[in-house]
């Protein structure tokens, strides 16, 4: 018979707890045995050997060639410290994983030369294992020790800073917040902006900065120097952690200086920057900006520079600047903001005091010798009087604009009367006005409304432009305060202007000028010595030394122009005194800049010496000629004949004796008289020979 068996002396559920105990010991010596074992396996790992998959998906990535040349090393370090006050976590005490990559490389892209674009001697960062989880790339520094930077860019736009990007958005997200330099150098060929400048770059012990560079090379042809100072780490995350840069550098006779911060600079959310900016020309910035500016004279100017960026657009505003132009100041707020199809720049600009001859470039109208000094080509010939320096209207289309102008007080030649100016000036899509353009001159106020289309929308470079021009109250001893025969004078003069023209300078646009030009006082009194100075009546001019220079009342002076393709026509010239009546006829050509006019005076009644001859004008507006006609001789009465025959005429004139004394003036009966149709009297009325 068989042995029975013994029943056993352990429970059953004893028997099942021991058995979930090996297991769950099992298990978490399998938790703990895999991450240990990861552990030494990457410890121990030949990442060297990593390299060949990096370099290729990099490539791939990028678009160009990507190579780490040297050792690819990784070590594990524990995170940064917390910031003060925050609570730690257990993650805190987990080593983050530390990538030192040495030699890197990365070279052009297919079609430009074959060498790198970027290198470093060592590539290092460390990484936060939890942002992975998230599918973000969290570095809170990365460092480039001696890094190597050449930027390029050919004469077609290409270039080897524009990294092919994929154009699926990537689930995966960089998150970098601080990047640190060290020695290196930054060298920059551009074909576009004519540049090739290189900055050497090192670390310095200093409190506000860690690191400066120098500048060496050229731009557009002009010697580059200079350096500056900024923050050995770049932080790109916290906008409290402003970003200290200095900088100050020639490019030939230009400088720029700037001091202050840029905050988060990888959006370049904010930019405040203290800048100091001086050359030949305001015009030479739009090489540095991209922004239109006049040309002037000599300039210097300081003020803020405060800059916000976003990914569409940017704003810019030179706030409260100051500065000079010449021997005028300037200053006030500009405001630059970016967009399409062209940036906006807009301000109010103002100088307290201005001198008049600091205008003469904004229209080519300086000495070949000052165009010389600010960067144009001297053009102006020998003679020629009128400005032919020719507008750059292909810059006009880059920019839209609305600024306001004026000039408080101006220090002229005492020959120019001009007391203030003021402006608006707008800018769009190439069309240039200046509405109001306004000057108060001579005790009175010219205002004009000037309008130039640069914009080229009939195929051509030409400039159409129209000016209407109107002036009142100008008082004549004002007008001419040089002259001391004329401080007895008294009187204002009224005028209007109106023409349009096509050309691309002041002298072909003059050239081409179409419209009208009339004057006219109304009333008041001229010096009597002038006058007869001007008929050449040699024995009043004789009398008038003995016994004094008294005034001769004026009762009309009346003047209107025809202009025809830049040839100004005489269809009235005529000044009405109580003893003489003077007219003129002829023309003032543009064109050529020559004078072809002749004056007549006619007395009203016979005295003695009253013989007067004609008077011709003639020459070129840089060397006119006055000249006698003896030949011709006039003699008394004339100046009814004179009168007669240029009332119909004087009719045109006629808006222009509303803003003066009225119609009960010497020119209002005048221009009354002018409106009546002449009628002939009847055969029998008339005298018997």
């Amino acid at each position: 018979m068989p042995d029975r068996q013994e029943p056993s002396s352990v429970p059953p559920a004893s028997r099942a707890t021991s058995r979930t105990t090996k297991i769950v010991l099992t298990v978490l010596g399998l938790l703990v045995a895999i991450p240990a074992i990861a552990l030494v396996i990457l410890l121990n790992y030949d990442w060297n050997k990593a390299r060949p998959w990096l370099n290729a998906k990099a490539s791939d990535a990028i678009g160009r060639p990507f190579a780490i040349n040297g050792d690819l090393t990784l070590e594990w370090e524990k995170p940064a410290a917390r910031i003060a006050g925050h609570e730690t976590s257990w993650r805190d005490h987990i080593p983050w994983p530390h990538l030192i990559a040495n030699d890197v490389h990365v070279s052009n892209p297919a079609g430009l030369p074959a060498r790198d674009t970027a290198s470093v001697s060592q590539l290092s960062f460390s990484l936060n294992p939890f942002s992975l989880l998230h599918k973000t790339i969290a570095i809170p520094t990365l460092r480039f020790e001696t890094p190597k930077i050449d930027l390029l860019r050919n004469a077609d736009g290409t270039n080897n800073w524009t990294f092919q990007r994929d154009e699926k958005k990537s689930e995966w997200k960089l998150d970098l917040e601080r990047v640190v330099f060290t020695k290196g150098v930054v060298h920059l060929a551009d074909a576009v902006e004519k540049a090739d400048v290189t900055a050497d770059v090192d670390t310095i012990s200093d409190k506000t900065y860690g690191i400066s560079w120098k500048l060496r090379g050229t731009y557009h042809g002009a010697p580059v120097t200079g350096g500056g100072k900024a923050g050995a780490v770049l932080s790109l995350k916290e906008s409290s952690v402003p970003y200290p840069i200095q900088a100050d550098f020639r490019a030939g006779p230009n400088r720029v200086s700037a001091e202050g911060t840029i905050t988060r600079p990888s959006k370049l959310a904010a930019i405040d920057l203290k800048l100091k900016l001086a050359g030949p020309s305001m015009a030479r910035l739009y090489d540095f900006t991209g922004v239109l500016l006049p040309e002037t004279p000599a300039f210097s100017t300081e003020g803020r520079l405060i800059g916000t960026l976003d990914a569409k657009s940017s704003r810019w505003t030179y706030d409260k600047f100051k500065g000079k132009v010449g021997s005028s100041d300037l200053g006030g707020r500009l405001e630059y903001q970016t967009g399409k199809p062209r940036g906006m720049l807009t301000g109010n600009v103002v100088s307290q005091q201005l001198n008049f001859a600091d205008l003469g470039p904004l229209i080519g109208a300086d000495s070949n010798a000052s165009k010389t000094a600010r960067g144009v080509a001297p053009v102006q010939p020998a003679g020629k009087v009128l400005p032919v320096e020719t507008f750059r209207t292909e810059r006009w289309k880059t920019v839209d604009a609305d600024v306001k102008y004026s000039a408080q007080r101006i220090v002229r030649d005492k020959q120019l009367p001009i007391s203030k100016l003021s402006t608006h000036l707008v800018m769009k899509a190439g069309v240039l006005t200046l509405n109001p353009l306004n000057f108060t001159i001579a005790g009175g106020n010219m205002v004009s409304n000037i309008r130039l289309d640069g914009s080229g929308r009939d195929g051509k470079d030409a400039i159409k432009a129209t000016a209407k021009v109107t002036a009142r109250h100008l008082k004549i001893k004002e007008l001419f305060p040089t002259i001391e025969k004329m401080q007895a004078t008294v009187g204002e003069i009224n005028g209007d202007a109106q023409l349009s023209a096509t050309g691309n300078s002041v002298a072909t646009l003059l050239a081409s000028s179409n419209g009208e030009i009339k004057t006219l006082i109304n009333q008041g009194s001229v010096s009597k010595l002038l006058l007869e100075t001007m008929g050449l009546n040699v024995g009043n001019i004789v009398l008038t030394k003995l016994f004094g220079d008294k005034p001769v009342q004026l009762n009309c002076m009346a003047t209107n122009f025809a202009v025809t393709n830049g040839v100004m026509q005489t269809r009235v010239f005529v000044i009405d005194t109580d003893e003489a009546v003077i007219t003129a006829d002829g023309s003032i050509n543009l064109v050529n800049e020559q004078l072809n006019l002749t004056m007549r005076p006619q007395t009203k009644s016979l005295r003695i010496f009253s013989l007067r001859s004609p008077l011709h004008l003639q020459g070129t507006f840089s060397k006119p000629d006055v000249s006698v006609d003896k030949g011709v001789l006039a003699m008394k009465a004339g100046g009814a004949i004179a009168l007669a025959t240029v009332a119909a005429p004087i009719a045109a004139l006629l808006p222009l004796i509303n803003t003066g004394p009225g119609q009960d003036s010497a020119c209002g009966t005048l221009l009354a008289a002018a409106r009546v149709k002449p009628v002939a009297p009847p055969p029998a009325a008339r005298a018997p020979r």
